[in-house]
């Protein structure tokens, strides 16, 4: 599947509202059986800032989320629905709604999950940060804090040593290299090639950062609080975890040989 075609589906897709004077962001939502959330995330998140728009990345819902979606963008112009034709992944999710955003001019493009384990209160503390740095990570773990709220200790510690392996494996100098809560300025994945990004799992969001941090890009780090979905179920999977594992390993040899 080339995901560099796709396109929201139906004739009465509307084009962004684009106001030329002030910095556009889009939130990139992927969704798969979130029907019971979407409805509830996307007025808090536009209420945020006038600057914000959605763009939902339905992977075929089999609970009808894609639809849903459709009925809120039909009347909500700053709501946009790109449409997949299976679950074919976070990392693609992501990666399409960054072309997406990249080819209707957005200035800012952010990473966000469905589940309201990323409280859209952060996002106006994302808009401020960016202006001095390229890419802004919501950190759990920032300095010696962790702010996670309902994980069971063994998904917590599994999460924060993951952090440390892989600070220790690439070198990034940040707390939290595995969140999925961050902003990237256009430049950032404009000079990515997207194309190349190899990690479709727990990695995607290490991959991401590590390609900005070896292009020379300002990392910049802001704490939030995390809190576990409390509706639907989780995405994560062992197999997701061995990808990150080794993973890790191939971006930093790619990095040392000039490949990234």
């Amino acid at each position: 599947m080339h995901l560099r075609n796709l396109r929201p589906s139906g004739a009465d897709f509307k084009p962004p509202l684009i106001h030329p004077a002030v910095p556009q962001a889009l939130v990139i939502v992927p969704t798969f059986n979130e029907r019971e959330n979407l409805p509830r995330i996307v007025p808090l998140i536009l209420a945020q800032d006038p600057s914000l728009q959605i763009l939902v990345v339905d992977d075929a819902s089999p609970d009808g989320t894609g639809e849903l979606a459709d009925g809120i963008a039909a009347e909500e112009p700053r709501v946009h629905v790109l449409h997949r034709q299976g679950k074919l992944g976070l990392g693609t999710a992501y990666i399409a709604g960054f072309r997406w955003g990249l080819e209707n001019g957005f200035d800012y493009l952010f990473e966000m999950d469905a589940d309201f384990s990323h409280d859209p209160a952060h996002l106006p503390t994302f808009l401020e940060a960016i202006r001095d740095y390229d890419v802004v990570l919501g950190s759990r773990y920032l300095g010696g804090r962790v702010t996670v709220v309902n994980w069971p200790i063994g998904r917590l510690l599994l999460s924060y040593f993951a952090n440390l392996y892989a600070r220790w494996v690439t070198g990034v100098p940040v707390a939290d290299l595995t969140g999925g809560f961050k902003c990237f300025r256009r430049e950032v994945l404009a000079a990515i090639p997207l194309d190349a990004v190899e990690s479709n799992g727990y990695s995607f969001q290490i991959e991401m950062s590590f390609r900005a941090w070896v292009r020379n890009f300002r990392l910049g780090e802001i704490p939030i609080m995390f809190v576990d979905r409390n509706v639907g179920e989780s995405k994560m999977s062992k197999k997701i975890i061995r990808e990150a594992i080794w993973r890790v390993w191939r971006m930093r040899i790619l990095s040392v040989l000039g490949k990234l």
